[in-house]
């Protein structure tokens, strides 16, 4: 992980230029799908705890790289390089060392690991680095498909020389709780005493572990387990089921370091955040909730918006929720009033911001979906608010649409939150060639008001004049239980049908032209294009493919990818297609790769040669089946040095100039 001695200059020469936004294309004019897929030239930014330095993500050989500014002189760092992975989840320790580990950002399920992972530390001056923990891919390169890694857990208040983690280092199938030395690299075990199956630590105000949550093994069960002390026993407190839907996540310790706040769903739809007493297992009032949408975790376990704490002590400031649009209530009266005069100087934008300890400084990220991020610098001392960087200075209002909400009612009574996007010239009573996005996953809300891969394609397809839908489906998590658990045994059935319903929706508001309808996806979004070409041929003339399931029996069962290593993934498999003892060909019936001569419409594939979550083979299947049956992809594209997502942007715009083409020779202008 080089310093790049050269890289200060460029760096302070981009911060300058923000100010001064180049020349746009003409309103009428569509920008050049660069300036939709080129990286952000400044992203994810994290402040110091001394408020004076800012870690921030940028492009350097193809890939987002860590650097470090200056904030007194503007000045910038580069500090890593890495060709194949994004740096991601970035830490400081003090103001002098960050952590970080690697993973994808510009993926179909929204970022993620995948084969990155482990765990790094750099200097803020780049002198000293080190590799804490290996990356998937490391290990799997030495045929070693056990991972034993650590993870970050919380810094330690005054202490930058460590930190504490979690890692499977003891025992390949449980974590324990460690100290880690950043200077040496070494551990010190904490959780000597722990339940079998352990993760997912929390630590109270003395840092002490006192909560776990325990995997039941080979099934989608959790076991909440906590203890009064560091000598007392463990106990059972609460358990979670990721397939039925009943979900029990603690948060953390409130301020008595005696009651939990937890996410949970007992009698309700929707996950609600409340207090709760694990000594009596009994829990108390509810602490904010909404009627719509999951808080401080999905039905699922997994996480999602919900509670704001102050680093490093835990103190409860406020909540969140991911809503049609996100939401902020605070309950500490300061961070409301800086939210007020924030929101004041900064109208019509989504603002968020975070403060440090010791420092008068706060970051702020302001956004909407017409709005890429910008990102300022709050002194509440001096009282000033200073633009730092402007994420995507190419892209402005004049070229963004806007991302509107809609609740897609199905043909069974569910109700479920979802987004369309029409072009800037479109006119009341205009029947528009249109997309239906479908998100991967499938059990992930991919995406969000203005994020995620969806709100990218329909941003490229609306600037090309093409209407998007971007429905949410069944199984999706973050709406509550109903939805999520409608899911269960209906892939290629009733979430099919959900898609369906999405298409007859947009047809009957007017702006769909049900004569020229593509869907698109990518991951379970590329299967559901598949399924959908063969299930519904006569509402869909096209389909686009991407890093595709074809074989659900091969993607539970090939070593080429990372679901076979996982019985409890494999179960939630079984449990999401519905194969069972009753219903024993149900991978098989639901296949694409088996239902090719029923595919009439043109297919556009793509995929990562070194995708390990759904693999290279799932795609060669596919196309082979296609050509089989005399209806080859009209383009097949695969890149190399790519996985579950392009990230380079010279892939990702020529996909999009071919997908493009491809959209436009079937239900564009030319398909009239």
């Amino acid at each position: 992980m080089p310093k790049h001695s050269l890289f200060a200059a460029s760096l302070l020469a981009l911060a300058v230029s923000a100010a001064y936004p180049q020349a746009a294309p003409r309103v009428d004019d569509p920008p050049p799908l660069e300036h939709y897929l080129k990286q952000p030239q400044f992203s994810r930014p994290t402040l110091s705890p001394d408020g004076r330095f800012l870690a921030v993500s940028v492009p350097i050989n193809g890939r987002l790289n860590l650097a470090v500014v200056d904030l007194q002189t503007r000045k910038g760092t580069a500090l890593t390089n890495f060709p194949d992975f994004d740096v991601i989840d970035v830490v400081w320790v003090g103001s002098e060392r960050i952590l970080f580990s690697l993973g994808q950002v510009n993926s179909p399920t929204g970022p993620g690991q995948f084969d990155g992972g482990g765990l790094f530390l750099v200097s803020r001056d780049g002198k000293e680095s080190r590799k804490l923990s290996p990356t998937v891919k490391e290990v799997r390169a030495r045929n070693d498909f056990v991972y034993r890694g650590i993870d970050f857990l919380r810094r330690i208040p005054g202490n930058s020389d460590e930190v504490i983690v979690s890692g499977n280092l003891r025992t390949a199938d449980s974590e324990d709780v460690y100290k880690l030395d950043l200077r040496t690299g070494r551990t010190t075990l904490i959780t000597s005493d722990r339940p079998l199956y352990a993760s997912d630590w929390i630590l109270d105000d003395k840092l002490v572990p006192r909560v776990n949550t325990a995997w039941v093994k080979d099934t989608s069960t959790y076991i909440v387990n906590y203890r009064t002390s560091a000598d007392s026993p463990w106990k059972e407190i609460g358990r979670t089921d990721g397939v039925a839907g009943t979900a029990f996540v603690p948060l953390g310790f409130m301020a008595d370091n005696k009651s939990l706040m937890v996410a949970a769903n007992p009698g309700r739809d929707t996950m609600a955040i409340y207090r709760f007493d694990p000594e009596t297992k009994q829990f108390g009032d509810v602490i904010a909730q909404h009627p719509r949408f999951d808080m401080g975790a999905t039905v699922q376990g997994t996480s999602a918006s919900g509670a704001v704490t102050e680093p490093d002590t835990d103190r409860l400031l406020g909540y969140t929720v991911n809503a049609e649009k996100p939401q902020t209530v605070w309950v500490d009266e300061k961070e409301a009033k800086t939210q007020a005069t924030i929101d004041r100087a900064l109208p019509a934008t989504r603002n968020t911001f975070r403060r440090f300890p010791n420092s008068s400084r706060l970051l702020v990220t302001s956004y909407s979906d017409v709005s890429p991020a910008k990102f300022f610098l709050l002194d509440e001392e001096k009282k000033t608010l200073e633009e730092l960087f402007n994420s995507k200075p190419w892209l402005t209002k004049d070229h963004l649409v806007e991302m509107r909400p809609f609740v897609l009612k199905t043909r069974d009574g569910l109700e479920i939150p979802s987004y369309y996007f029409l072009p800037r010239n479109h006119k009341p009573g205009d029947k528009l060639p249109t997309i239906l996005h479908i998100h991967g996953g499938p059990a992930v809300r991919a995406d969000s008001w203005a994020s995620g891969f969806g709100y990218l394609e329909g941003q490229i397809f609306a600037s090309r004049g093409y209407a998007v839908i971007l429905p949410s489906f069944r199984v999706t998590p973050g709406f509550g239980g109903k939805i999520y658990k409608a899911g269960f045994g209906t892939v290629g059935r009733q979430m099919s049908e959900d898609h369906e319903d999405a298409v007859k929706w947009a047809v009957d508001q007017g702006f769909a032209d049900p004569d020229r309808v593509c869907i698109s996806g990518a991951s379970y979004g590329g299967y559901a294009v598949l399924r959908a070409l063969a299930k519904t041929p006569d509402m869909f003339k096209c389909g686009v493919a991407g890093l595709v399931v074809s074989d659900l029996e091969m993607q539970i069962s090939s070593t080429a990818g990372d679901t076979a290593y996982s019985p409890a993934a494999v179960q939630f498999w079984h449990e999401l297609v519905g194969q069972n003892d009753k219903n024993k060909t149900a991978f098989r019936d639901n296949s694409p790769v088996h239902m090719a001569r029923q595919i009439k419409a043109p297919v556009f594939m793509y995929a990562g040669a070194d995708d390990i979550r759904t693999p290279l083979e799932q795609t060669r299947a596919m196309a082979s089946a296609l050509e089989r049956a005399g209806n080859p992809p009209k383009a097949l594209v695969i890149k190399k040095e790519e996985g579950h997502g392009f990230g380079r942007v010279e892939n990702n715009i020529d996909l999009y100039t071919q997908i493009l083409k491809f959209l436009d020779d079937n239900i564009g202008p030319k398909a009239r």
